[in-house]
């Protein structure tokens, strides 16, 4: 039987730490899946089918992020209510969002298929690559309701405490995913579009397997038949958190396409260097990105229990943990980057591979910044201020694309280096002014609440 985890007695640290570990775990192995991807592509399908894969890989993270955005919200209230201990309405708000998802999910499927080859005209595409890229970018699309349902199964599981549960599928998805890329591509030799078959159905056999053990082993989550019924004023809330949360990601993913639109101009060289580069970055920022989804569950159960200086004990245990492992990675990158770009690109590719390690070394150097943002920011989707959230996205997305028409035309690939950087700084000069003012309100909140 599988257990839940209330976070809102005992030390921050170790209780975030063990939390997050499990997510780590998950994190890094939804990164393999894009690693496994661009490795095997780049490796037996040539330079222009890893630059192929990489094209849209900004459009993905758009829809993609807003998909998984919608299920991390949908999960605040669910921890919110299970902190609260009021588990009647969680599990009508979990039935309801599962409903939701499937018919939200399901549009943008038909929506973003229909629209894959203005996509990637629009971001300038080189045409030696257009027709592998159109392919993955339709398949992926074509695989929007399981990765919807998978994520916000797992949202709804780890808003109960419980992190190790979601690990475990992902484990089995990521294996699957792995021999599926082997086989379709190698034996069937299916190509580009073989790499996004094989993802599409490792996530939709796990996203099943999901929903089916937690109905069997979460005795919390057996309803009745009232409860699985969908009620609009549920639904009403989980949008409201939800969709800001989406949001946000797909704002700040219109500056990337922006970004990564200035460097497609650049020429095939600087997208296969670019997808590099961004798979290795994305895997390396994972346990950044772990302690902002831990503090949400963190956060949306103390706020839920009327604990907000637990919020504020646990931002600054999250911030201790973030800075031991940005000084970590930094050491690693700056060292091996050219190591790591050799998984992707052929060792005679130099030119490719040295500004693979440019974009490393810059990025790396900002893990600091981009690690408060994270925890700044999930904590204050947690609590339920997800609109702040969003506009930090805005503050991305403006950086991005300022850097985007004014100096990738002037400085060229330097400029694309620098394009994330800029974007984490400008959403923290947002989210530290955002964070005080929403701890001082959750405050004032749970004073009132203590007098009455």
């Amino acid at each position: 039987m599988s257990t839940t985890n209330e976070m809102t007695e005992g030390a921050t640290l170790p209780q975030i730490f063990h939390f997050a570990l499990p997510l780590l775990g998950g994190n890094l192995l939804q990164q393999t899946y894009s690693l496994v991807d661009a490795a095997i592509v780049g490796k037996f399908l040539g330079i222009n089918a890893l630059a192929s894969v990489g094209a849209s890989s900004s459009v993905i993270f758009l829809i993609l992020g807003f998909c998984n955005g919608c299920c991390g919200g949908f999960g605040i209230p669910v921890a919110q209510k299970f902190g609260a201990r009021d588990y009647s309405t969680m599990r009508r708000m979990i039935w309801t969002g599962i409903k939701l998802s499937m018919g939200m999910s399901i549009a943008l499927m038909i929506a973003t298929a229909l629209l894959c080859e203005s996509i990637l005209q629009w971001m300038r595409t080189p045409e030696m690559i257009f027709d592998g890229a159109y392919i993955y970018l339709l398949i992926t699309f074509i695989g929007i309701p399981c990765t919807f349902l998978y994520n916000l199964l797992s949202s709804i599981i780890r808003a109960l405490g419980d992190s190790k549960t979601p690990f475990w599928f992902l484990l089995f998805s990521t294996i699957l995913n792995i021999v599926l890329d082997l086989f379709c591509i190698l034996i069937m030799g299916w190509g580009v579009a073989g790499a996004a078959i094989a993802t599409l159905i490792a996530q939709g056999v796990s996203a099943i397997l999901c929903f089916f053990y937690m109905q069997r082993h979460f005795y919390i989550l057996r309803s009745t038949a009232d409860e699985r019924k969908y009620k609009q004023r549920y639904a009403n809330t989980l949008l409201y958190i939800g969709v800001p949360m989406g949001l946000q990601f797909s704002i700040t993913a219109i500056g990337s396409i922006m970004l990564q639109s200035a460097n497609n101009a650049l020429g095939t060289a600087c997208v296969a260097a670019f997808t590099a580069a961004m798979r290795i970055k994305m895997f390396c920022m994972c346990p950044l990105e772990t302690l902002g989804i831990a503090m949400a569950t963190f956060a949306g159960q103390n706020y839920g229990a009327g604990k907000p200086k637990r919020v504020w004990q646990g931002v600054k245990s999250a911030w201790l943990m973030m800075i031991m492992y940005s000084i970590v990675i930094g050491i690693v990158l700056w060292i091996g980057s050219e190591f790591f770009a050799l998984m992707f690109i052929d060792s005679s590719e130099t030119e490719i591979i040295r500004d693979t390690a440019l974009f490393l070394h810059i990025s790396v150097s900002f893990y600091p910044v981009l690690g408060t943002l994270c925890i700044l920011r999930y904590t204050i989707q947690g609590v339920g201020y997800t609109g702040l959230s969003m506009l930090s996205g805005v503050s991305e997305m403006i950086a991005r694309v300022l850097v985007s028409l004014f100096a990738v035309p002037s400085f060229g690939y330097m400029a694309v280096c620098f394009g994330d950087p800029t974007a984490w700084v400008f959403a923290v000069a947002f989210l530290v002014p955002a964070f005080i003012w929403v701890y001082k309100r959750i405050k004032v909140v749970n004073n009132r609440m203590v007098i009455v």
